[in-house]
């Protein structure tokens, strides 16, 4: 990673205690996010929120989770794609994770800690709990500054309420001497926004604007935050989604990394005031949990590419 590609990478800082709404820190950080969000449908978030020690914590208690026994582990089932136990995924063979659907809840942290250990592992579930909320807390307030960059704050109280956050905590191993050192293919997820964090094993690779792959070097306050193609469907493209992918060397360690992903319980639709003459109606309104169903069931997701218009377009 060269200077030059250095100085293409959006990072804002999210972690500065004086970052209140209408400051000139905030007005900086807001405009740089949705520029970030409309020419690469990513950016790296500075963010404090997470301590060292929950940072620590939460990697010590997912490296215990992936431990489990193969017979434990399948019992993390959900009725939604790609939210519960998944493994040796057709051709993705080092990627293995678990979900904890709606995990900004205790009760759903519970549940799950209860299924994984039947003798409790209060450990986890406090882990867990404490990370998502502050993530979520994030994630919420790069949407504050994206809908107030938009002009349309009179919706942002509604659309948090109806949002829902899974977390997925995956695990990278490294490669066979022979065998393929792609992780995880090239994709655009499904949810809303997605905000990844890891240890400090590389192996996660963003493309930017200009087509190339930038390779991210993780730190303990670096978070990767992502719009997916609902909210680039939401947002009537304007938004792009952001293309990521995990790529993982032979002398690598494992990689264990946490991913908090927001999805819509209600009706997405787009907002009027993002239609003019310059962006006119692309998206039908949609069902969020109908559109991964349909996306797992299509033969377009070997592809991904414009699948959500498919689904949804006008």
């Amino acid at each position: 990673m060269g200077s030059e590609s250095e100085a293409k990478i959006p990072v804002i800082d999210l972690s500065n205690e004086k970052l209140k709404a209408g400051t000139n820190s905030w007005v900086e950080a807001r405009d740089s996010i949705r520029k970030a969000l409309e020419e690469q449908g990513w950016f790296i978030a500075e963010y404090d929120q997470v301590s060292l020690d929950l940072h620590n914590a939460i990697f010590s208690v997912t490296e215990e989770l992936l431990d489990l026994p193969y017979e434990t582990k399948i019992k993390n089932l959900n009725h939604k794609p790609s939210f519960g136990y998944m493994y040796k995924i057709s051709n993705i063979r080092l990627h293995e994770s678990l979900g904890i659907d709606d995990a900004t809840t205790l009760e759903a942290c519970q549940n799950f800690t209860n299924l994984m250990w039947p003798q409790g592992n209060d450990q986890f579930c406090e882990s867990a709990h404490s990370y998502v909320q502050l993530v979520a807390k994030l994630e919420q307030t790069v949407m504050r500054m994206v809908f107030e960059s938009y002009g349309i704050e009179k919706y942002y109280e509604s659309h948090i309420k109806s949002s829902t956050y899974l977390l997925r905590l995956l695990k990278y191993r490294r490669p066979e001497k022979d065998e393929d050192k792609l992780a995880f293919v090239s994709h655009t997820d499904k949810s809303f926004i997605s905000i990844l964090h890891q240890n400090h094993v590389k192996g996660l690779e963003l493309r930017t604007k200009e087509g190339n792959w930038f390779h991210f070097e993780p730190s303990p306050s670096s978070f990767v935050v992502i719009a997916g193609d609902a909210c680039m469907a939401w947002s009537n493209d304007r938004i792009k989604p952001g293309y990521h992918r995990v790529i993982m060397k032979n002398d690598n360690e494992v990689r264990y990394s946490l991913g908090c992903f927001s999805f819509h319980k209600d009706q997405l639709e787009v907002p009027k005031e993002l239609i003019d003459d310059k962006y006119p109606l692309q998206y039908k309104p949609f069902d969020h949990t109908s559109f991964l169903f349909f996306f797992d069931k299509s033969d377009e997701r070997k592809t991904q590419h414009g699948i959500i218009k498919t689904y949804c377009g006008t």
